[in-house]
């Protein structure tokens, strides 16, 4: 396996830890919102907002499976990214799969200020963040070749863990 796909809710750390492996490992890092921005020329929110969450599902699986066919990449996918099957599929089969799980309170505070996030436009963002914890946990947990909690270990710790596990499915 070449590639390393980081699944997790939105503020488990995906885009952070993300950039580190790449750098660690010298691999190109992508990050599929990002790339889904810069194909539309529009960020996620605007997305969100012309064509609902289906619409915006249907973009991130078209650039999932575009992305997972790359090799020797470091991939941090969006938060619901798991929701479809065929993004789950491609993830498992072309690349270790790592869930970067955190607790609900610890998201709440690292996304409190981010005006970015279209789901937790919403007047509980708390009660919104446990229903979608509920929603994908059993999603993140079958595809994760390696789970690791970003709320209670320091990116640096993080990234060492990933680095161990991915070499040790390699040999």
């Amino acid at each position: 396996m070449e590639n390393i796909y980081l699944i997790g809710l939105m503020g488990a750390g995906k885009t952070t830890i993300g950039r580190q492996l790449a750098r660690a490992l010298k691999l190109p890092f992508y990050d599929s919102d990002k790339a889904i921005e810069e194909g539309t020329g529009v960020d996620i929110p605007t997305i969100f907002e012309f064509e609902g969450e289906d619409g915006f599902r249907e973009r991130e699986q078209k650039m999932i499976q575009k992305l997972t066919q790359l090799q020797g990449i470091v991939l941090a996918t969006g938060g619901g990214a798991v929701l479809r099957d065929e993004n789950r599929r491609l993830l498992k089969e072309n690349g270790f799969v790592v869930y970067l799980q955190c607790s609900v309170d610890r998201i709440l505070e690292r996304t409190r200020r981010d005006t970015q996030r279209p789901l937790l436009k919403t007047d509980d963002p708390k009660e919104r963040l446990q229903q979608l914890f509920e929603q994908r946990q059993p999603l993140y947990l079958s595809c994760a070749n390696f789970k690791i909690d970003t709320g209670i270990h320091k990116s640096k710790t993080v990234v060492t863990r990933i680095l161990e596990e991915f070499h040790a499915a390699n040999e």
